[in-house]
């Protein structure tokens, strides 16, 4: 599978940050996290970002961590 615009929304934001939320359809969560995986919507992210990951493998919370030249996205602990 692959990243899906339209399964991402955004929460809430305010000050320059955004809480997402993304809805992955058949996607593992450890493809999730790789770096790239959401360069679609780079546009949109920022640095500092957080994500919230729902599949129907589980959930995961993310840290977007840079968006320069691709999406790089850490798990939170």
């Amino acid at each position: 599978m692959a990243f899906t615009l339209r399964n991402l929304s955004v929460l809430a934001y305010a000050q320059g940050f955004t809480l997402w939320h993304y809805k992955a359809s058949g996607d593992r969560l450890g493809d999730i996290g790789e770096s790239g995986y959401f360069n679609a919507a780079s546009d949109m992210l920022t640095g500092g970002d957080m994500m919230m990951v729902s599949s129907p493998h589980g959930g995961r919370m993310l840290c977007v961590a840079s968006c320069a030249e691709s999406v790089l996205t850490a798990a939170l602990a």
